[in-house]
């Protein structure tokens, strides 16, 4: 396998950053033995360990892991193909108490998590880089901000489960852990410097903690463009039309949208068609699979014309209403959102931290709609604990929240006693 990412090599480009390149020649282990290999191999490396996953998104149905990189210091790169390796748990037994160096480890935890490898402690470039101030946080741009690197990320949107892997692939997903323990280091350092390590460390905990957002009771409604579709029987046909779709992206793992894109569904449902010979000559009806599996879709549609089941035409959810409409339905709240979002700017700016960081708008925002009964410091910071916020993040923003209630609840009160 390669080693840890050679002496850079001159762009031939005037005023280029130097290319990032592996040392050696890249290959993917997919047997067991060579897997077993490279596992003892990693162990006896030391330091952090690089991670990273190619997955097949837009192409396949799964998430799956189609290609899992580790680097090591003192042990090299290693290219895994999880399919024919199955299970990682001699991995994970190997390194699972070491700390991991991820970029964006939010998008690769669940894939990893599948084949047996869960981290205890990570550090993730990609929060890293946003809490830093960095003004791109993609890796390729962080990796020239701080490396003084180039690195080509043109593969990253991939169909990984493409077998055999072209060398190129090989040497772009080599380059992607060869290059993450010194950005790690170097982050680290940037950090220590703006006085965010601790914040940094707190983040990256509640990433590993975050729990799998729960799939939804009816996740036919999340197809785009469903807005448009009116009355509960057309609703009942895009119902049975996605149903219909997922049940075969799932038989022939394909990304639903590349058989048959929202929109020819929303379409169908929207226009009923009125016979399988009609929804034929719908030229809105497209995709690959639109003609190749009619007989499919023109069941969907009967069953959804037929079904004594209708779905709600609305579903109530615990959604706020848009901010837009705050000054009418709730004018207090939408003073004190005002009020409150104009402190914790002000505090997002002195910390140099994005503000979605600090704080996210839906926190505040669910803060501002129903605030605590006796506002106070003490009671805006439990409020935020129960919402999910950091103790950092607590620690910045409670007072100054706090404040910017009790002067939007006085300024309110004096407004109403001089108009009566």
């Amino acid at each position: 396998m390669s080693n840890p990412a050679s002496a850079p090599v001159p762009s031939a480009e005037p005023h280029a950053l130097p290319v990032a390149v592996p040392h050696g020649p890249v290959r993917v282990i997919d047997t067991r033995e060579d897997y077993l290999d490279a596992v003892a191999r990693i162990a006896a490396g030391t330091g952090p360990i690089a991670v990273d996953a190619e997955r097949a998104s837009g192409f396949r149905y799964s998430q799956r892991a189609y290609l899992i990189q580790v680097f090591r210091r003192g042990a090299g790169t290693f290219l895994f193909d999880p399919p024919p390796i199955g299970r990682f748990d001699e991995l994970q037994h190997a390194i699972g108490s070491e700390e991991w160096v991820l970029h964006a480890a939010s998008q690769d935890l669940p894939c990893l998590r599948e084949v047996g490898l869960d981290p205890e402690r990570i550090f993730d470039t990609e929060l890293g880089a946003r809490l830093a101030g960095l003004p791109r946080v993609g890796l390729g741009a962080v990796v020239e901000e701080l490396l003084n690197l180039h690195l080509a990320k043109e593969h990253s949107a991939a169909d990984w489960s493409t077998r055999p892997l072209p060398e190129s692939w090989l040497v772009y997903a080599a380059l992607d852990v060869e290059v993450l323990v010194d950005l790690r280091d170097a982050m680290a350092e940037l950090l220590t410097k703006q006085r965010k390590l601790r914040i940094a460390t707190e983040e990256f905990a509640a990433v590993l903690a975050r729990e799998a957002k729960a799939q939804p009771a009816e996740p036919w409604r999340r197809l785009s463009g469903l807005h448009s579709v009116r009355g509960a029987r057309n609703l009942a046909v895009a119902r049975e039309l996605w149903q219909a779709r997922d049940e075969f992206a799932r038989e022939t793992d394909t990304a639903p949208g590349r058989l048959v894109p929202d929109s020819a569904l929303v379409a169908a449902a929207r226009n009923i068609p009125a016979s399988k010979k009609a929804l034929a000559s719908m030229r809105e009806f497209t995709g690959r699979a639109s003609r190749s599996q009619l007989d499919r879709w023109w069941a969907a549609i009967e069953r959804g014309r037929e079904s004594e089941e209708l779905p709600a035409v609305r579903v109530p959810g615990d959604a706020l209403p848009p901010p837009r409409a705050w000054a009418e339905r709730n004018p207090a709240a939408d003073v004190r959102l005002k009020n409150a979002r104009a402190s914790v700017t002000e505090v997002a700016e002195l910390l140099s931290l994005p503000l979605e960081n600090l704080l996210t708008p839906e926190v505040l925002r669910r803060l501002a709609w129903a605030p605590p009964a006796q506002v106070d410091q003490a009671s805006v910071a439990a409020a935020l604990a129960e919402l999910g916020a950091r103790p950092w993040q607590i620690e910045a923003t409670a007072q100054v929240i706090a404040r910017a209630f009790v002067e939007a609840d006085q300024n309110a009160e004096t407004a109403s006693e001089a108009g009566s």
